[in-house]
């Protein structure tokens, strides 16, 4: 199946967290292979990180590092740049190749 959303979309979050439900951000990534991606300010996590001196004599200070972990991409929906809601996308082919469109106000994505 082919993914609908890319890097640098902006999406909303439609399920999930209550904390994350609703916010909107940027995708950072995608994982195609496992349908998940990552947004941008949502879904944070913290993970620990010991002190870790490298063979460069280069220490890491510890502390809590947070990050943005993945979302599966089913809870997700684009935000159409025309209307500004979050829309279901369709594939138009034409001889130029595939585009995306919002269902919602028939603008072009791409």
């Amino acid at each position: 199946m082919r993914v609908k959303i890319r890097k640098g979309d902006t999406v909303e979050v439609i399920s999930g967290r209550l904390e994350d439900k609703g916010k909107r951000g940027e995708v950072i990534n995608v994982l195609t292979k496992e349908n998940r991606v990552v947004v941008q300010g949502v879904n944070m996590r913290t993970k620990h990180q010991k002190q870790v001196q490298t063979q460069a004599g280069r220490q890491y200070n510890p502390g809590r590092i947070q990050f943005e972990g993945p979302l599966h991409i089913s809870n997700v929906m684009l935000v159409c740049p025309k209307c500004g809601e979050a829309v279901r996308v369709r594939v138009q082919r034409d001889e130029a190749g595939a585009h995306r469109v919002c269902k919602s106000c028939e603008q072009l994505i791409d």
